[in-house]
């Protein structure tokens, strides 16, 4: 009967949240899991976009990527948190703006994801068969072969739960922050002023603000990682309780200062190597930074190490984005009226996804480009405002208002969605 009551009080303590106490690695792995979800293969484009428009405003870029970034995660996050104990966002929604918003929020957060997801799929089959092609002179299998191994590899990390995926993403972060330091570092002595040609001559006021207008989105979507953010804030809730938010707000700034330093420092790196012509001529080439870089150097190692760099780059952005898009997919699923077992919706869910991602790699249709940016205004109303509006409506979320912050993640919001607006109607 002692042995009975023993193993129940375990249980029970192991149930219990955590106290909020020193940092530990259940923090560390979440870090570097919100590292590894927002850094990926846009980071390798986000020089040349970045560096087109000039010196003056890449610097007020590179000033904006922190609080622009961390401001709006932790609003999503503190949305998240303000729900029922296990609820994610589809249910949060739901919860705080009645079921006709959930279902509605629970669609498009669905189609904001899940067309990323597919370019991915189809960017990891292009990888590794040119690898395979040019790098190892090795004839790669069929398409729809290469795609289905790549892709059912990938889905058996994610079949491993969603713990695994995190630690699965954390221990690829450390490859790709070694390569970007080491790309970053190689580059130094081939340093030749670059972007500082532009740096002489002040830009005029409206063109300056032309030039940020159009390249926020791209700074935004860049260090996006609002797909693993439900699950984040969930798991921050089940494990520290009513210290939830204080946590989730230190994992979030360190996981902030860890991108923006790394990925800043590679932009500017690239940016100092190549001209402004030379960034143009990538974009027009439509040329990863990477590839530009092999092509221009001449150089074995960065041609050999730029795909198995932009492997590790897509795998983690694609498991990161699963989980967002299969908590999206069961949410419509369950909103739908059925409500299969757990583990038959966890199967349905795989095996849709695995079918879609096959089909649309084995394709490669060169749609892809579009239905991203399309998905962008609609992340961005997720991300940006729609916390923001919690905060205004919502009572659980009354202790945030008034901040200054606030007013800076909703015009953030408005200029991104502005933009990519624009640039579809352009």
């Amino acid at each position: 009967m002692n042995d009975q009551a023993n193993s129940v009080n375990e249980r029970y303590v192991a149930a219990k949240p955590v106290s909020l106490e020193g940092w530990n690695r259940h923090d560390t792995t979440w870090m570097l899991g919100l590292f590894g979800t927002a850094i990926g293969a846009g980071t390798l484009f986000l020089p040349i976009n970045a560096g087109l428009g000039g010196f003056w405003p890449l610097l007020f870029l590179a000033l904006l990527a922190f609080p622009m970034t961390f401001y709006a995660h932790r609003g999503l996050t503190r949305f998240v948190l303000s729900g029922r104990e296990g609820a994610d966002i589809t249910e949060v929604v739901e919860e705080h703006f009645g079921i006709k918003a959930g279902a509605l929020i629970t669609l498009l957060y669905f189609f904001a994801i899940f067309p990323i997801l597919l370019i991915y799929s189809v960017a990891l089959t292009n990888t590794v068969g040119s690898f395979l092609e040019h790098q190892l002179h090795i004839m790669p299998p069929p398409r729809a072969v290469l795609s289905f191994v790549l892709i059912l590899g990938l889905l058996a990390v994610v079949r491993c739960g969603e713990q695994v995926i995190v630690k699965a993403m954390s221990l690829m972060v450390y490859p790709f922050i070694v390569a970007l330091l080491f790309l970053a570092v190689f580059l130094v002595p081939h340093w030749n002023g670059g972007i500082l040609t532009t740096a002489s001559t002040l830009p005029e006021p409206s063109a300056l603000l032309n030039t940020l207008w159009l390249a926020i989105p791209v700074m935004v979507f860049s260090f996006n990682h609002s797909p693993i953010i439900s699950a984040f804030a969930v798991d921050q809730k089940r494990r520290y309780g009513d210290h939830a938010e204080e946590r989730s707000s230190q994992i979030l700034s360190r996981a902030h200062v860890l991108m923006v330093v790394m990925v800043l420092f590679f932009v500017f790196s690239c940016v100092l190597t190549l001209s402004p012509a030379q960034l143009a001529e990538a974009k027009a080439q439509n040329l990863s930074i990477l590839s530009y870089l092999a092509n221009h150097f001449s150089n074995p190692t960065i041609a050999f190490a730029a795909p198995l760099i932009a492997f590790v780059a897509i795998s983690k952005s694609f498991l990161g984005h699963y989980i967002g898009a299969s908590e999206g997919l069961k949410g419509l699923i369950v909103k739908s009226g059925k409500r299969p077992a757990p583990k038959t919706l966890d199967r349905m869910t795989a095996a849709f996804m695995l079918v879609v991602c096959w089909v649309v790699a084995t394709l490669n249709p060169s749609i892809l480009g579009m239905i991203e940016t399309l998905g962008g205004p609609i992340i961005a109303a997720i991300l940006f405002l729609m916390p923001m509006y919690a905060i205004r409506k919502v009572p659980a979320m009354a202790r945030y208002r008034g901040q200054a912050s606030n007013v800076f993640v909703t015009a953030v919001g408005l200029v991104a969605i502005s933009a990519l607006i624009y640039s579809l109607s352009a």
